[in-house]
């Protein structure tokens, strides 16, 4: 698959690591930087997605997606990303992710809004009653994540895993440069979807915030966790 994630945000907590283990299922173990585990909430744009032998399709292409997601490690040692929860605004791709690579996508209705580097956006989940809003700015100049940073571990992640009905754990590659990174300044946030994910509200701002006006992507099939 080709596509484009644009105008990202990426909202990182601190978290016990035997906290986010007790989450993750056999065969994967939490993986940790400076002795923690992390959780995110990543809102952003998804565009022009299409299988590499057909064009993108309007409406269908483009929409929004917000995760809630860690980091963990296959029985391999491999580093990867964990998805708690993908919410959506295209029912259709909220189908092909559940019924192809098994990603537990959600239904969402869904706005964003970006001008002059300020990005507003607003997600309610089906069968919620309170939206989840965030708006971020960009300052200072796009850099590239140095490896051994923090924002290297939180960002530059070129595998996902999932895991099937019967518990099987799928592990598929991504490729793409490495994140064009912009410093944002947060003007609202909120943790709803990590308590819907089971974690108690954090109670306190991100412990590390960063954004990026995107790379293209391509990801490639989830394949067992052992190939």
């Amino acid at each position: 698959m080709h596509q484009a994630w644009e105008h990202l945000l990426f909202l990182h907590w601190r978290v016990e690591p035997e906290v986010v283990q007790r989450t993750l299922p056999a065969g994967l173990t939490v993986d940790t930087f400076d002795g923690s585990a992390w959780v995110g909430l990543v809102p952003f744009y998804m565009s022009r997605i299409r299988p590499s032998f057909l064009p993108p399709v309007p409406w269908i292409s483009w929409f929004l997606e917000l995760n809630v997601r860690t980091y963990a490690c296959d029985e391999r040692g491999r580093p990867g990303v964990w998805f708690y929860s993908l919410d959506c605004n295209r029912p259709p791709a909220v189908w092909l992710a559940r019924t192809f690579f098994h990603l537990p996508y959600e239904h969402a209705r869904m706005q964003a809004e970006t001008n002059a580097g300020r990005t507003a956006y607003r997600s309610l989940r089906r069968g919620e009653a309170e939206p989840t809003e965030f708006a971020w700015r960009e300052v200072g100049e796009p850099f590239e994540a140095t490896p051994g940073t923090l924002e290297f571990y939180l960002a530059e992640r070129y595998r996902l895993f999932a895991v099937t009905p019967q518990g099987r754990i799928r592990s598929g590659c991504v490729h793409h440069v490495p994140y064009p990174l912009r410093q944002v300044e947060v003007e609202k946030f909120d943790t709803q979807l990590l308590e819907l994910n089971g974690f108690a509200a954090p109670h306190r701002p991100p412990d590390h915030a960063c954004g990026s006006r995107g790379v293209e992507v391509e990801i490639f099939a989830l394949g067992a966790a052992g190939e």
